[in-house]
């Protein structure tokens, strides 16, 4: 029984290891061509509601709120919604822009959007959740224009870097660009959802109202319930590349620490429902709901990185074989990430940063230790850029 209980721990931490080159190949061989793009003839312009949600701080509301004036479209109304926030120098011209104060603290997410629902000054289609700290693109709404008129009712946009001025700041862009690229375009093409990543993304109005009613989300995750409340009806997340938002990405160890502590205790609080999607997924058939629900169950890069070299220096003395087993996993796994960035199109200084991985794993271990109390300690992470672009060949001012 002993050595069957090793045996099984180590598959759950190690097939973790080769499962996104099995993706990329399924992925290669067996691809859908649905992009989930209209004909650009056949486009209707839809009515958004773009919510902005801020907690605290005001300083980089100025900047995505020009972001969003400037895009290639008219027809939205932008709603910020500044929480526990000082709004009496937050002054906007634009008629489109409405800045609402709730007359107590919300510290929370959902509770945010409820109330921009709630003050509405028209009837919308669709609407897009932004960040404080996003920038989009100016052909941003144009983009998901595209995909929702080929039928979807939800979409993630990609999160691009708006600043890469530090090790940490790239190496989590390093990390989104390994998640859109497995969870997002690889899981769409395949025929099942991509994951959502918090901002950058749209849904029908109708839609999210339901799941504002069914759900009362506090804390951090909310996109975790929200992706299980559209799995669940076995709705498709449709993922466009080409509706960007620039995401300021951390650079200083606390704030990681900060984020990441938050981000651990929601998987460990919400991984459950990978469980029922791929009970669902069997018991309909439904590609859609089975590989996403085998996606919720993956833990964190980190944490089964970490347990499957721990499991291959013990099997130095324990079995040769299962050693040389993980080493090739792992070699897998490195090709897998590498593929990443190269059908992503990495710049070189991403592929620099990577020495530096050992240093970011360090840091996430200490966000595992403190994310058991995460959500009480902070509700939002500290804001360090509010308009600044950081390229790899230089800055680019929007």
């Amino acid at each position: 029984m002993v050595d069957i209980f090793w045996l099984l721990l180590q598959i759950t931490a190690g097939y973790n290891l080769i499962l996104p080159l099995l993706l990329f190949l399924l992925w290669k061989i067996f691809s859908k061509t649905d992009k989930g793009v209209a004909n650009q003839y056949d486009i209707h312009e839809i009515d958004y509601a773009i919510v902005v949600t801020a907690y605290q701080e005001t300083h980089t509301l100025a900047a995505v709120v020009d972001s969003i004036l400037n895009s290639n479209y008219s027809k939205y109304l932008v709603y910020i919604v500044a929480d526990n926030c000082d709004i009496s120098e937050l002054k906007f011209n634009d008629p489109r822009v409405f800045v609402l104060k709730p007359p107590s603290t919300l510290a929370s997410n959902t509770r945010s959007h409820q109330y921009a629902i709630n003050n509405f000054r028209r009837e919308h289609e669709y609407i897009t959740i932004i960040d404080s700290d996003n920038l989009l693109h100016p052909e941003y709404i144009n983009q998901l224009n595209k995909v929702i008129n080929n039928g979807f009712i939800a979409v993630q946009g990609q999160r691009k870097a708006k600043n890469l001025d530090t090790v940490l700041s790239r190496l989590d862009a390093i990390r989104d660009i390994y998640y859109h690229f497995y969870d997002g375009r690889i899981l769409f093409d395949l025929g099942s959802s991509a994951t959502l990543s918090g901002s950058g993304m749209a849904f029908r109005t109708d839609l999210y109202k339901e799941f504002l009613a069914e759900y009362n989300v506090s804390g951090a995750g909310f996109d975790k319930v929200l992706q299980y409340f559209l799995l669940r009806k076995d709705l498709r997340i449709a993922v466009s590349e080409d509706a960007i938002v620039y995401d300021e990405k951390t650079s200083k160890a606390d704030q990681l620490i900060k984020q990441r502590s938050r981000w651990i205790n929601t998987w460990f609080k919400y991984f459950k429902y990978g469980f029922s999607l791929v009970g669902l997924g069997i018991k309909n058939f439904s590609i859609n709901q089975l590989l996403f629900g085998i996606t919720l169950l993956r833990p964190p890069l980190f944490i089964f990185i970490i347990l499957s070299g721990l499991f291959m220096i013990i099997n130095i003395w324990v079995s040769i074989t299962y050693f040389f087993m993980f080493f090739v996993a792992f070699t897998l796994f490195i090709l897998s990430f590498l593929i990443a960035l190269y059908n992503s199109k990495a710049d070189k200084i991403f592929y620099h940063s990577l020495l530096n991985i050992p240093r970011f794993m360090v840091l996430q271990l200490v966000s595992l230790v403190q994310s058991r109390n995460a959500n009480q300690r902070s509700v939002a992470t500290k804001h360090y850029h509010s308009e600044i672009i950081d390229k790899p060949n230089g800055k680019e001012k929007r």
